[in-house]
């Protein structure tokens, strides 16, 4: 976990992090896939020293962190096959979730390849649909942090990179999995009709004559 002093500022990335993956994730994508390499690269460096190793933890973090962005940005069918074979994961978990039961591992993985494999053919749309979830999960995450929520502000500043993403940044608190899915929608819809251009649109607009 980073020091109290760095956590406000992890928590101010995970915001800007989610608003530009959920209102811009298409158009931004290689961008986007830097930001959250970046992250997930600075908490895999800097869960290897103690919160009192300070100065080595934080060189590491930002080490990682640009080895990370680089790696992400540079490989962009990586990216949109994670996307995909998170979103396939997801759907399972939420399945199983729903019957009150474990989703198994091996459905999980058949669920995380067949998302992985829709996602080459349907790249466009699964782009847009993935940082919108992803980034709204994020934002909410980063402003729960801000606001002081505990379990938001470990995963904000968490050595642990498992940590970063909560399923349940906000125990107790019903209303976070509707903000979540609200914001999706939200988010999948500004990119389908605005940010996301021309190609991102679910139909072309028509040429002035």
């Amino acid at each position: 976990m980073l020091p109290a002093t760095y956590q406000l500022p992890a928590a101010l990335v995970l915001v800007a992090g989610g608003i530009v993956s959920c209102f811009f994730g298409y158009r931004l994508f290689r961008i986007v896939l830097a930001i959250f390499g970046f992250i997930l690269g600075a908490l895999a460096a800097s869960s290897v020293f103690g919160v009192s190793d300070t100065t080595p933890m934080i060189v590491a973090a930002l080490v990682g962190g640009l080895v990370g962005a680089g790696i992400l940005f540079a490989a962009y069918f990586v990216g949109v096959a994670l996307i995909g074979a998170g979103l396939g994961a997801t759907i399972a978990n939420l399945y199983f979730s729903a019957s009150n039961s474990d989703p198994h591992y091996l459905a999980v993985i058949f669920c995380a390849i067949a998302g992985a494999t829709a996602s080459m053919y349907l790249q466009r749309y699964f782009i847009i649909v993935g940082t919108a979830f992803g980034g709204a999960w994020t934002l909410i995450v980063g402003v729960m942090a801000l606001i002081g929520d505990r379990t938001a502000m470990a995963a904000a500043a968490a050595g642990d990179v498992w940590v970063a993403y909560p399923l349940n940044p906000a125990p107790g608190q019903r209303w976070v999995p509707y903000v979540w899915l609200l914001l999706s929608v939200v988010g999948a819809g500004v990119q389908l009709g605005y940010t996301g251009g021309e190609k991102g649109r679910v139909g072309r607009r028509k040429k002035k004559s």
